[in-house]
């Protein structure tokens, strides 16, 4: 018996240890999608170049491509010309700054290259970001009937991604 009480911390690290390894090996890529299906948040986000807050659920078209991002990041400023595209193929495309070391001078600078958005709001305090469910830059949300949200995508887009996600649309398109 005390054999057993002596091995028995080995056998729990042990089995901890494994269950570790299984999630490790999980898709890094993962992202969860709470709010697919679901209507989307209504914050009131402030306009990037100032003005009247603007209540999201307004902007919720069946359609419209709400995009986090933010100046710093590479991958943000990488996903730009797929987003020009959309904007020019007519698709609403809302931007919203995320509150993460948001430099106001840098998101100018940036959008100055090219601004792929029909409307740029910040997220000054970091609700929409949690409300939305949002784990970093950039993500990317298509809104469909009745202000649902049809599809997340966590990554930078494609043109391949960005089709994919509008195709989920297409009923309401």
């Amino acid at each position: 018996m005390k054999r057993w009480i002596a091995i028995l911390p080995i056998v729990v690290c042990l089995a901890l240890g494994a269950l570790f390894l299984a999630r490790v090996k999980h898709d890094p890529h993962y992202t969860p999608a709470a709010l697919v299906g679901k209507s989307m948040p209504d914050e009131a986000l402030v306009p990037m170049d100032g003005g009247a807050p603007v209540h999201l659920a307004t902007l919720a078209q069946p359609g419209v491509v709400i995009n986090f991002f933010a100046s710093w990041c590479a991958p943000c400023v990488e996903e730009q010309p797929v987003l020009m595209a959309l904007k020019a193929q007519g698709v609403k495309v809302i931007g919203i700054v995320s509150p993460w070391r948001y430099d106001p001078a840098a998101t100018r600078e940036m959008l100055a290259h090219g601004n792929p958005y029909d409307q740029t709001l910040l997220d000054r305090d970091g609700r929409a970001v949690l409300d939305f469910g949002v784990s970093g830059v950039p993500e990317t949300f298509l809104i469909g009937p009745n202000g649902k949200v049809v599809a997340k995508y966590a990554l930078p887009l494609t043109p391949q991604t960005a089709e994919a996600l509008l195709e989920k649309a297409e009923p309401s398109r």
